[in-house]
């Protein structure tokens, strides 16, 4: 298990352009190892902001296999899916194809959309990075505390969630087992309402953020609203 690499910017607008820097970094490091870069999205303001910045940057192109960390079971094109959101601040004015962009089918329902999903990553070797978000309660993905993280050496890669304790109760998130086969893990945490959160992180506490790591790299991006230490 890699440490956690807490990397504490002042605010989002210091924090997104060095986000974007880090992982078109990483992208020209795996495309030059192997060709290709694999690449797990998260929903929320500040990756929107990120994906706002990749798209103005040119970002992507067909080395680049997109997919997704959890998504709520909407219509396809509902506005609150993570990946229209993705689709809409870069992905769809990107250069990557659409058959490399790999939103999950949770329109088929939980069981049926995270079996599709989990078939679809059989054969994907480790992810190159995974950028997750967290939320009040410390719940990263769709993986909430209380409920099933996927933490067993059986789990699914994608696990179907009928009981999620926001709305919709209905969601498919990769499994902890699944995103800790990731190269580099990177939170991405903004706003004063995460610092509770976390604090018990950092003390230890048994969060649904806490179980899942990179191979190589953990890392939290945070800006100083959400960061509770005092330097």
């Amino acid at each position: 298990m890699s440490p956690i690499d807490w990397r504490v910017r002042t605010d989002s607008e210091a924090l997104v352009p060095q986000l974007a820097d880090a992982l078109l970094k990483v992208a020209d490091e795996a495309i030059a190892a192997r060709g290709v870069f694999h690449l797990v999205l998260a929903g929320g303001t500040t990756p929107k902001a990120l994906y706002r910045e990749l798209a103005r940057r040119g970002a992507g192109d067909a080395r680049w296999q997109i997919w997704y960390g959890d998504e709520r079971c909407l219509p396809a094109e509902h506005p609150e899916r993570n990946s229209v959101m993705a689709e809409s601040a870069w992905l769809g004015g990107a250069h990557v194809p659409p058959g490399n962009r790999r939103p999950i089918p949770a329109e088929r329902g939980a069981a049926e959309g995270a079996a599709a999903y989990a078939s679809w990553l059989a054969d994907v070797p480790a992810f190159d990075l995974v950028l997750l978000g967290m939320g009040e309660d410390g719940h990263t993905a769709s993986l909430f505390p209380g409920h099933d993280w996927g933490e067993a050496a059986d789990s699914s890669d994608a696990l179907a969630i009928t009981d999620a304790p926001k709305p919709p109760p209905e969601r498919i998130s990769l499994s902890a087992r699944r995103l800790c086969r990731s190269e580099r893990v990177w939170f991405v945490i903004t706003g004063g309402t995460k610092c509770d959160a976390i604090r018990r992180w950092l003390g230890g506490a048994r969060l649904p953020v806490a179980a899942v790591h990179g191979i190589r790299e953990t890392a939290a991006w945070v800006d100083a609203a959400a960061w509770p230490v005092d330097d």
